[in-house]
């Protein structure tokens, strides 16, 4: 479908994964365009490289543009009026994940999944591969390379695989990687059986290597038929590569890695959180099969400052902002303790639910998770699109966590770390929705 196009129109580009696509096909010389809902830092980067984008969804967009081919995200729905159009004029259109396939299949390609993780695992690897020029598609900015795309030179094609569509079904990469499996997007998938499913068919797909985490329990309940299987462990040794000897110093984490009985040395991260010890084992073992130079691996490992929005902190003065993408109640379990062992002062959380629905169907486990911050201030919910259909509310999380936990506006919320200025307290700003901006809208107050 791709080599048939040259025109073609992305609907959502601002998305991270659709603008990585949108990036890569530029510069393959085709010729791009595509529409969102608001203007954004990405969106001029995309439009510095001759890429035409209209800020709104009419048909006026699309229509009478010579559209060979239009790619849509999830955010899509088909009352779209561009959707309409394309499709009441028979042009041809592709998902996202599907266009991500179509690139990655005819590589060595290197797929990423699981329910959280993803995206720092398959940027760290991209990052230990960049000696051998990967092509590059990911859900967040490497600093590494100021971008969520590259097109490579080589073999080697790294990517992101998003489950909570089933696009990554689309993909037969020749390595996975699978960092855990729960229950999340269940306002797609229905059941954590169907994800059960869903993610035993892309291992199943794998052509050479499954690399699975063997610390998540329930990977261990899935029915594979694949035989050509890598477990990874910080917790077990009876694994194909485990870390041993963990240790903190200085906010950095020092360990040792064993694959297959031998002592590949020892690493060292300077993201917090023993989960991100677990995210580098796949990616040591795969870079160590590729050939690449391990000292230099070790290295990039030791400066690598984790993807865009991956616990980065964006100020750092009297006191510290953190913006953090965490939206499951696993993530925030492990950014809040990952953060109380690495920040000096008081940890303020700033959460934003993201979506009625997930905030219904893990209401018991948000409230868990939450309360191991030292103090908590909830956003309302991001909707993202959604209706309320669910009688749900961050008041009512509020009033279940307790703790005098309450409910502020954006405006509370600068005011409040306004005045707190001088403070050493970290204000963890963390949800996927629009809580991001406000912690950038913040730090700019402050500088």
């Amino acid at each position: 479908m791709l080599s048939d196009a040259r025109n073609v129109y992305f609907s959502g580009i601002n998305g991270i994964g659709m603008s990585g696509l949108a990036k890569i096909l530029v510069k393959e010389g085709y010729n791009v365009a595509g529409s969102d809902l608001e203007r954004k830092a990405i969106t001029r980067e995309m439009e510095e490289m001759g890429i035409k984008i209209y800020i709104g969804q009419v048909e006026e967009n699309v229509k009478d543009k010579g559209i060979d081919l239009f790619v849509y995200s999830t955010a899509i729905k088909e009352c779209n009026p561009e959707y309409k159009y394309i499709v009441e004029n028979g042009i041809k259109k592709i998902k996202r994940g599907e266009l991500l396939a179509q690139l990655m299949n005819k590589f060595e390609g290197i797929a990423v999944a699981g329910t959280h993780g993803k995206t720092t695992t398959s940027s760290m690897m991209s990052v230990a591969f960049l000696e051998k020029d990967p092509t590059i598609v990911v859900g967040g900015i490497i600093p590494e390379i100021q971008s969520n795309s590259k097109i490579g030179n080589s073999e080697y094609f790294i990517a992101e695989a998003d489950e909570s569509d089933n696009s990554f079904l689309f993909i037969k990469p020749k390595y996975s990687v699978v960092t855990n499996v729960e229950p999340d997007h269940l306002e797609h998938h229905g059941t954590y059986e169907n994800i059960k499913k869903s993610f035993e068919k892309f291992i199943d797909s794998t052509e050479k290597l499954a690399i699975l985490c063997k610390d998540c329990e329930d990977m261990s309940t899935l029915n594979i038929k694949n035989k050509n299987i890598i477990w990874y462990s910080i917790k077990k040794e009876d694994v194909h590569i485990f870390a041993t000897n963990i240790t903190v110093k200085d906010g950095c984490t020092h360990y040792e890695v064993i694959k297959n009985g031998k002592n590949l040395g020892e690493f060292t991260l300077c993201i917090p959180g023993e989960h991100n010890v677990s995210n580098s084992l796949p990616v040591i073992y795969l870079a160590d099969e590729a050939g690449c130079n391990m000292d230099t691996v070790k290295e990039r490992l030791a400066q690598f400052k984790g993807a865009n929005r991956r616990y980065q902190v964006i100020y750092d003065k009297n006191l510290r902002i953190i913006d953090d993408y965490a939206h499951h109640p696993t993530e925030i379990k492990v950014t809040i303790e990952a953060a109380k062992a690495t920040e000096k002062g008081n940890v303020t959380v700033i959460f934003q639910p993201h979506r009625y629905s997930r905030t219904k169907f893990f209401f018991d486990d948000f409230v868990t998770s939450l309360k191991k911050a030292d103090e908590l201030i909830l956003l309302p919910i991001y909707s993202a699109g959604e209706d309320n259909i669910y009688d749900v509310s961050s008041e009512k999380l509020a009033e279940k966590i307790g703790n005098g936990v309450k409910v502020y506006s954006e405006e509370e919320i600068q005011k409040l770390v306004k005045d707190n200025e001088n403070s050493n307290k970290s204000y963890v700003f963390m949800g996927a929705g629009s809580v991001s901006k406000l912690a950038h809208e913040i730090k700019n107050t402050l500088k």
